[in-house]
């Protein structure tokens, strides 16, 4: 029996971490691509060295050939530039636009049988360019961003109230960025929502923190974004397909009718198995709920809209 493969495209730190989790939990043979030579086999060679410390056997290799990815389980896309000052947001989505649209058509053309997970930013807009550089269905191509606002919800959760992360659930619709939807109603802490365990105005504030999450971290940080949390969010979405596993998580996935939204990606919890998207776990909202899932919408619709053609 084979051992499943794993493409983790770009080696920067997101890419280089997430290989490491997938290696070290022995779920796949990992694949590291680069455009920048020496640095995916540098980087592919230290993992590998780390592994009779670790006890693992899973093979990890540094490329620059994407024929080296030919049969690839899933191939998770982080490659891409992060924002530079006096960058604007429309230059990083045409910049980002051109290196997911090259690094998908190389990937899906060695492995049309892939799913692939999108965690390139601008997120949402990098999926659409990811469906049509690949001419996938919409079950297999997903974007990493709820499972990590929405772990951003919990750590923030569990630090008001004093209680193990483990006992929280948050719940995080709509798009990657300032308008993103923490639904606090459905977000709890052992089956109680948080609702009925705070006042309205720490609720608002952990989920205000929870938006800027990623800012907060680069604000800190200085010269850099975060890689430990997305390396672990994409980590789980590839456990859950890889494993069928039937993980209900937030994902960006391609709406087609779902909460009254039609042909864009957006963030809906979603039933991850060995076919990637099994389902879209459609809840009721709020008329207040769904004035900001519309408003989460309308910004992305406006990226999607500035995209390259």
């Amino acid at each position: 029996m084979s051992r499943n493969k794993v493409t983790v495209i770009g080696a920067g730190n997101v890419g280089a971490t997430t290989a490491q989790r997938i290696a070290e939990a022995g779920l796949a043979d990992v694949v590291l691509v680069d455009i920048v030579e020496g640095l995916p086999q540098g980087k592919g060679l230290d993992l590998a060295e780390a592994a009779p410390v670790v006890g693992h056997d899973a093979r990890i290799v540094g490329t620059n050939d994407y024929a080296d990815t030919a049969g690839s389980d899933i191939v998770v896309v982080t490659s891409g530039l992060a924002r530079q000052p006096g960058m604007s947001r429309d230059d990083l989505l045409a910049k980002n636009a051109g290196i997911v649209r090259a690094v998908v058509e190389q990937a899906a053309r060695h492995s049309p049988d892939a799913i692939l997970i999108i965690v390139t930013n601008p997120l949402d807009a990098m999926c659409h360019v990811a469906l049509q550089a690949s001419g996938f269905p919409r079950e297999r191509v997903l974007g990493m961003a709820g499972v990590l606002d929405s772990a951003r919800f919990r750590t923030f959760i569990a630090q008001e109230l004093g209680v193990s992360v483990e006992d929280t659930h948050a719940f995080v619709l709509g798009g990657h960025g300032d308008t993103m939807v923490p639904l606090s109603r459905y977000s709890t802490v052992a089956g109680v929502p948080i609702t009925e365990l705070l006042p309205p105005d720490r609720v608002k504030a952990l989920e205000e923190r929870t938006a800027n999450g990623g800012a907060e971290v680069i604000a800190l940080l200085k010269t850099g974004s975060a890689f430990y949390a997305p390396a672990a969010s994409a980590f789980e979405m590839v456990e859950s397909i890889l494993l069928d596993r039937k993980r209900v998580l937030p994902c960006t996935v391609l709406l087609q009718g779902e909460f009254k939204t039609e042909g864009l990606f957006v963030g809906v919890p979603v039933v991850l198995g060995a076919r990637g998207m099994e389902r879209i776990f459609e809840i009721e909202l709020t008329a207040d709920e769904q004035a900001a899932f519309d408003r989460s919408v309308a910004a992305v619709r406006e990226l999607v809209g500035k995209l390259p053609t």
